[in-house]
């Protein structure tokens, strides 16, 4: 038996040849992950879908008038609300009711917005003297916010 003086070389198990088998698998699965999410994470109707629009596209006018066109049963709570406080809630109530007859697009909102007002009343005028004004305006949605705020 012979043996060679050369120094022999294993092959094929070194740390190296294993962190390029793991770099090899892993590396192609990573990318395709975060390539999918980096599609799925793109608008494609083309249009602004929140608030990543740059301080340079909007001013404080057409901010606020989107947000007046975009929330009118908003505007029109805050003003009842007003008109709670400075007359009575019957005031506020025929002028709910009068603001639904004349958008009915504000129908949908009448309940909430009427509850709201019952609550308020509540805070303003107490309980019993907030009852006193229930009237059958929105599905008698007034009454049922007294009665949240006083129980």
């Amino acid at each position: 038996m012979k043996h060679s003086t050369t120094p022999q070389m294993r092959r094929g198990r070194g740390p190296a040849r294993r962190v390029g088998r793991t770099l090899a698998f892993v590396l192609p699965v990573v990318l395709v992950f975060s390539g999918t999410l980096a599609v799925a994470g793109v608008n494609w109707s083309g249009r602004p879908s929140g608030p990543v629009l740059a301080a340079a596209d909007t001013t404080v006018s057409d901010a606020s008038s989107r947000a007046a066109e975009r929330v009118p049963h908003e505007a029109l709570r805050d003003r009842l609300l007003v008109e709670l406080h400075k007359e009575n809630p019957g005031v506020a109530l025929t002028h709910l009711q009068q603001a639904v007859n004349d958008r009915p697009s504000l129908a949908r909102h009448c309940m909430s917005i009427a509850r709201e007002l019952g609550k308020a009343a509540v805070r303003v005028y107490g309980p019993t003297r907030a009852q006193s004004y229930a009237r059958p305006v929105c599905d008698t949605s007034f009454a049922s916010g007294v009665l949240t705020a006083h129980g």
